[in-house]
């Protein structure tokens, strides 16, 4: 009996050993397994122009383009940090009227196809781009600004396509319409955590512009999509409507701005972003300053950078998991008031109280970088549901284009009004005496949209936000059903420093 005891327990220990392996094997079997259902339901070519865009392009292409800028600007460019500021705003002008792109995308087919030609243009304007930006010995100012506006228009075009592409998976696919939005989170999360850890290492190793050549390869893939997408094709489209379809969505996006329940959220959050100003130049010119500054290597940089994208994704997940039931009202308050005061430690920091407490200037920075990253993604993803709620039927996506084009002029808004007051206050490449006043007052604005807190519906993403008369609409505003964008707007990063 006793031999037969150990018999047992002997094959039971195998068996729980056996499990653990297959355990082990499934954590590396099922991602694949899921790409492969992925794959199999909607095409490859479609699993892999998520991939491209979300995680290459935007991503990790996405992370190397901010650190390569900084560097640029500062050391070849030799700007001040304010107009580092305004510049960095002038480039990101294609993403405002992001709109037009889906637009485009949905009603004016190319050569009978809707994606296809608009990856291919994407593609060109980031490779053509980019290789002026690393092959040309002097660029003049305003050529780089060009260059780098162009290669931002590229991102948003590719953007703005894929989401249509999603949208359109989601209708004739509803069940997957969830591991879609996996899918595209999961590339983007990815993507920008790799990219920003080995930003600093490339910017050292080949510099900017050396940056700036690899970034044609995430375009390059791009283009790639164009020509591999498997799409129908539509020859006798009738092109005679193309002006009707775009008066009708405009009529109808203008009908539901004029609602008092839609301007009154857009309102709160315009200037809920562009109040919050972005003074990252600054900041990043003292990061790198050998004098008044903790004088941080183009490593340590990309490497708080990517810390801080996993304090975003970290932010991400609280909100679902822990806050997504919660008003809108008293989630936007108590963001915001965090938001302000996180901004304090930026001030401790160039006051070098760290130092006092025993904390290095890299430590003390990168908690810094995560709490701004965790808690501003806090702040955006009830913004990002509260605009969801907002789009009436049959113009979900192109009205969802809309709105975050709103925020995205807020964010122009933040960074410009930031470069002023950097301007204003004589902060520059090698003065820094004032950077402490910059941040107190920009922190003290965080604050400020708490008084409009009253133009927020007090309903959760539950409840219905839109009024009766423009939920009945979708027959009246309906202009390209299963065609429209749909608000995969994930990675739009409020990255407000």
């Amino acid at each position: 009996m006793v031999e037969g005891k150990n018999l047992e327990e002997a094959s039971g220990g195998f068996e729980e050993e056996n499990e653990s392996k297959k355990g082990f094997c499934g954590c590396f079997c099922l991602p694949i397994i899921w790409f492969k259902m992925l794959a199999t339901e909607m095409h490859w070519s479609f699993v892999f122009g998520v991939v491209v865009v979300y995680g290459i392009s935007q991503g990790l292409g996405g992370a190397l383009s901010r650190v390569g800028t900084e560097y640029y600007m500062k050391d070849i460019q030799k700007v001040q940090p304010s107009e580092a500021q305004i510049y960095g705003g002038i480039t990101s002008i294609p993403w405002i009227v992001k709109p037009l792109w889906g637009l485009l995308t949905d009603v004016l087919p190319i050569f009978g196809y809707r994606r296809r030609p608009y990856f291919v243009l994407a593609g060109c304007l980031g490779v053509v781009s980019m290789l002026l930006l690393s092959l040309h010995e002097k660029l003049h100012l305003v050529l780089a600004l060009l260059s780098l506006t162009a290669g931002s228009a590229g991102v948003a075009i590719a953007d703005v396509t894929i989401d249509a592409c999603v949208a359109q998976n989601s209708i004739s696919h509803p069940s997957l319409a969830a591991d879609m939005q996996s899918l595209c989170a999961l590339s983007s999360s990815i993507g920008a955590l790799v990219g920003y850890f080995i930003s600093g290492i490339f910017v050292h190793l080949i510099g900017p512009k050396g940056v700036f050549g690899l970034l044609t390869i995430p375009a390059g893939l791009v283009f790639l999509i164009g020509i591999m997408l498997d799409e129908p094709h539509m020859p006798n489209f009738a092109y005679r409507q193309v002006n009707q379809k775009f008066l009708d969505a405009a009529k109808a996006m203008w009908t539901t701005l004029k609602c008092p329940d839609v301007w009154k959220p857009c309102l709160y959050m315009y200037f809920s972003i562009a109040l919050s100003l972005d003074i990252r130049e600054g900041m990043f010119y003292w990061y790198t300053d050998s004098k008044g500054g903790p004088l941080l290597s183009q490593e340590k940089v990309g490497y708080i950078f990517s810390i801080g994208s996993a304090g975003s994704l970290l932010g991400a997940i609280l909100y679902q998991n822990v806050l997504k039931d919660h008003p809108f009202r008293d989630l936007c308050f108590w963001t915001q008031l965090l938001f302000g005061l996180s901004g304090m430690l930026d001030l401790i920091l160039v006051f070098r109280l760290n130092l006092k407490f025993g904390i290095s200037d890299y430590f003390f920075i990168v908690i810094d970088e995560c709490v701004h990253q965790m808690i501003g993604r806090l702040k955006w993803m009830p913004l990002l549901v509260l605009s969801s709620k907002l789009c009436p039927s049959g113009i979900e996506g192109t009205f969802f284009a809309l709105l975050m084009s709103i925020d995205n002029v807020g964010l122009l808004s933040a960074s410009w009004g930031g470069g002023g007051l950097l301007h204003i206050l004589k902060v520059t490449r090698t003065n820094f005496d004032n950077l402490w006043l910059v941040i107190l007052i920009r922190n003290i604005l965080r604050i400020s949209p708490l008084c409009l807190l009253y133009l927020i519906p007090r309903g959760d993403p539950n409840s219905s936000i839109l009024p009766t008369e423009i939920l009945d609409t979708k027959e009246r505003t309906e202009t390209q059903g299963t065609e429209n964008i749909e608000l995969v707007s994930l990675i739009n990063d409020v990255d407000v420093k």
